[in-house]
């Protein structure tokens, strides 16, 4: 009898083995919760739309003053003012200020839906560290912030182009001004998204935690920009929406803004942002019961 217990010990011990929460059986388990959700798909798409949207309005507009000054009309001081070049260079990405909303958002919902549903009952038996879930979930974060962004400023402004031509205007998207830009705004997406996980795993609480984005990306530059004192006006370098600005210019050919931090420390600033916050949300993780 006993040589029958130990071979079902040893059949069985590969299969323990195998059966473990590792990081990759996880990350396939966020990736099913994420992707089964109709919701997500649709936030997805809207993002999507209003990118190409953005971008396509935005040329019509450029080229609406651009014609206008030509002609004489009563748009020509707004085209004088107005850098076509660098507007045009610009143009894939002019989306991006309101398409992060939609990314931060969604990434709030990834975790803290799970605390309003319950699920995280269920996820945090299953994985006791917790640490990989929320690693996961940033994994997702990153990929769907940078993705999304590229990919619809990219669409955007291939939409974008047969109308900047009827204005005899031309952008071309390989040059390497608008691939930089949409690159770091891509990143700077993936940025938000992060914000958005860690507020989502630290309020637990979806409202409190998208409207806290809101107010860290929307608001307080406003605030700041509207109170006068050299203390505010040196301090909004440091909000996340400010040392992205600075970050954009990193490569940039044109004069650097001085309203801004250095493109390094700009980045660094944002960084900061994201670990700090994601410290913050992982320590709750570990500390508070689910």
């Amino acid at each position: 009898m006993s040589t029958a217990v130990e071979t079902n010990r040893r059949s069985a011990a590969p299969e323990e083995g195998l059966a473990g929460p590792n990081f990759l059986r996880v990350l396939n388990s966020e990736r099913i919760k994420f992707l089964s959700l109709l919701s997500t798909r649709i936030l997805l798409l809207c993002g999507v739309v209003l990118l190409v949207g953005f971008a396509a309005l935005q040329a019509w507009g450029i080229g609406q003053v651009t014609s206008a000054a030509h002609n004489g009309g009563p748009g020509g001081p707004r085209a004088e003012a107005l850098d076509t070049t660098s507007a045009v260079l610009h143009l894939p990405a002019g989306g991006v200020s309101f398409a992060q909303l939609i990314v931060g958002a969604l990434a709030v919902l990834m975790i803290s839906s799970e605390f309003t549903t319950g699920m995280s009952r269920a996820t945090f038996a299953a994985v006791p560290t917790r640490w990989p879930v929320l690693a996961a979930k940033g994994v997702y974060a990153v990929v769907v912030g940078f993705v999304l962004t590229y990919v619809g400023a990219y669409i955007g402004g291939l939409v974008a182009q047969p109308i900047l031509a009827n204005y005899n205007l031309h952008l071309d998207m390989a040059s390497g001004e608008v691939q930089r830009f949409m690159l770091l705004n891509a990143a700077y997406v993936a940025a938000v998204a992060l914000m958005g996980l860690a507020l989502g795993a630290l309020l637990r609480n979806s409202a409190g935690a998208i409207v806290t984005l809101v107010a860290l990306l929307f608001v307080l530059p406003i605030i700041f920009q509207l109170i006068p004192g050299d203390f505010f006006t040196e301090a909004r370098k440091y909000l996340p929406t400010n040392a992205a600005d600075a970050m954009f210019e990193a490569g940039s050919s044109s004069a650097l803004n001085t309203a801004y931090l250095e493109p390094w420390q700009g980045t660094l600033v944002l960084v900061a942002y994201v670990v700090a916050l994601l410290g913050a949300g992982f320590v709750t993780l570990r500390q508070r019961d689910v």
